[in-house]
């Protein structure tokens, strides 16, 4: 009853706004109906480790290899979701990740510093649009084109020793083009399986980005499902002495809800 109300709600604001004018002139088409409208909205967790070389303040890049274990032990705050709406064959959404790790590292002796906290602030925020080539009751491809946003930023504060309550910062804030396509296939009543597969950056923000996931889902009621499967996402950003060239990739798992 909820959801069925949010799409009247729409409705009746565009009837409200094309009602003055409609009622005067007979022969304007009448108001097209929103009632076929489908949205979707996932939160997920994506249990994903960290590989690749990271370079701060134009310092050689270092290799960083960071198992999900290791990232959750010192996770702050993380956030992740998606959203799509679609209208037959066309169909836009918009996905984000965001993460907050802090971690304190102990330094030598502590001479220069008892010890360096470390802050590590990440955000992906993608926006697509896209046709369906193929939208069947089994099966809907959807090509794809969009801009993924990134924010990445280290914060490091000395505690003790001689630099203590000295603070920097290092990081990046770029936009990647981006294409490619969605997929989803209806392979049992209530089970399906589904895809996507981006590239962009093109030395535009960065040299290169990739996003694969894959996975399947189970349908419990026309308007829930749960959804597990594996993602891999890859970037390559380097530019004023920042270099952050890393994969990440492990299991995600979704509940979904559509109305």
């Amino acid at each position: 009853m909820f959801m069925k109300s949010l799409k009247v709600i729409a409705a009746s604001a565009l009837l409200c706004l094309a009602v003055p004018v409609a009622a005067r002139a007979a022969d304007i088409p009448p108001v097209p109906d929103t009632s076929d409208w489908k949205f979707t909205v996932a939160l997920y967790g994506w249990a994903a480790g960290l590989n690749g070389d990271v370079g701060v303040f134009g310092l050689p890049p270092q290799n960083v290899d960071l198992p999900f274990s290791d990232i959750v032990q010192n996770l702050d705050f993380a956030v992740m979701g998606l959203a799509e709406a679609r209208k037959g064959r066309f169909m836009m959404g918009v996905d984000a990740t965001y993460t907050n790790v802090g971690k304190s590292v102990y330094t030598p002796f502590g001479v220069v510093a008892n010890r360096i906290d470390v802050t590590n602030t990440s955000l992906m925020l993608t926006g697509v649009a896209g046709y369906g080539i193929i939208d069947t009751d089994m099966a809907r491809l959807d090509l794809i084109a969009g801009v993924r946003l990134w924010s990445v930023n280290n914060d490091f504060d000395a505690k003790g020793g001689l630099v203590g309550g000295r603070s920097w910062s290092d990081g990046a804030t770029w936009a990647d083009p981006l294409v490619g396509a969605k997929l989803r296939v209806d392979v049992l009543p209530n089970v399906y399986v589904a895809s996507w597969a981006m590239i962009g950056g093109f030395g535009v923000g960065s040299d290169l980005m990739w996003d694969l996931m894959a996975g399947a889902g189970y349908d419990f009621t026309d308007h829930f499902s749960l959804f597990g499967g594996y993602r891999a996402m890859s970037v390559d950003y380097s530019n004023d002495g920042f270099v952050y060239d890393v994969v990440e990739q492990g299991p995600v798992v979704a509940a979904v809800v559509k109305f």
